[in-house]
């Protein structure tokens, strides 16, 4: 069955997401996703927030910039993430807006390398095992977590290159296309990680989440297009949906025909009613899903 999300937008102030959270596990949304954009909110600590005002709700993270982030300080955010609220984290991982690392003095001279070494430590950590490594910029010394989840959780990446993607299908566990993404994109990418995969030898599942620029009410079709053309993306042909549940629903299933697994709705950053999106998602459009 295809999972449905939807996002918090960081554009929100940090302390509307308790209404939105609530909001969204009252209406049965099964996913709630979150952004560690630069500089707005703290992926991790939200996630927390609004994992504990809820009891059944998954919660996303999409992504965590690893240029900001040593390895093991993650690893242990991760697991007591997943063993506070087993098995309704989800932390994906990613580049990082480059202008924003070289803000910060975090840029790296190769995203790629960096990545890589990252989610290779972070699946070993989180699997219990203890690590020690010398990369280019992973560096650990017989580093073990006290505390691993019992069970290793999946983690995943965030991409859009090609290497990126084939990286994403090789090291992680599932893979993050944002809201860039059309049906054909996501087709591309979807052939793209399972390259990867094949590379690895991997035969394990690698889910698909993809993000959907989604507007509904009276002024839906204008929104949608100020949302496209802040983001840049309004060139981008089948991108984006305006509409009532169906015509929202219809946009999910192409994604879904494209290769996704979980379809997160991200509502424009001008949004007047976010509790009222996420229950418009759980409420309207999840029965016209499969």
């Amino acid at each position: 069955m295809t999972t449905l999300g939807a996002v918090f937008r960081p554009q929100l102030a940090p302390e509307r997401l308790r209404d939105v959270a609530r909001a969204a596990e009252d209406a049965g949304l099964e996913e709630l996703w979150l952004w560690e954009d630069c500089f707005f909110e703290s992926g991790i600590a939200a996630a927390s927030a609004a994992l504990a005002w809820t009891d059944r709700l998954r919660v996303g993270v999409g992504l965590l910039p690893v240029p900001l982030r040593n390895v093991a300080l993650t690893a242990m955010e991760a697991t007591t993430l997943h063993r506070l609220f087993p098995e309704r984290a989800v932390l994906g991982f990613g580049h990082g807006v480059q202008d924003w690392m070289a803000q910060v003095g975090a840029r790296v001279d190769s995203p790629m390398t960096l990545l890589r070494e990252h989610l290779v430590a972070m699946r070993a950590l989180l699997r219990g095992e203890r690590v020690t490594t010398d990369g280019r910029y992973v560096k650990l010394d017989d580093v073990a977590l006290d505390w691993p989840p019992p069970v290793a959780p999946a983690v995943y990446a965030g991409a859009t290159g090609p290497r990126s993607l084939r990286l994403c299908g090789e090291v992680a566990d599932g893979t993050i296309l944002d809201a860039a993404a059309s049906p054909e994109v996501a087709r591309q990418a979807r052939q793209l990680v399972d390259e990867g995969r094949a590379t690895a030898g991997r035969t394990d599942h690698h889910e698909l989440v993809v993000y959907l620029h989604t507007a509904t009410g009276p002024d839906a079709a204008a929104r949608l297009r100020g949302e496209l053309a802040r983001s840049h993306d309004e060139s981008i042909a089948g991108l984006g949906v305006a509409g009532d549940a169906d015509t929202v629903a219809k946009a999910v299933l192409r994604l879904v025909d494209a290769g996704a697994g979980t379809v997160v709705l991200q509502p424009t950053a001008d949004e007047p009613d976010p509790e009222g999106f996420v229950r418009f998602v759980a409420e309207q459009v999840r029965p016209l899903v499969p």
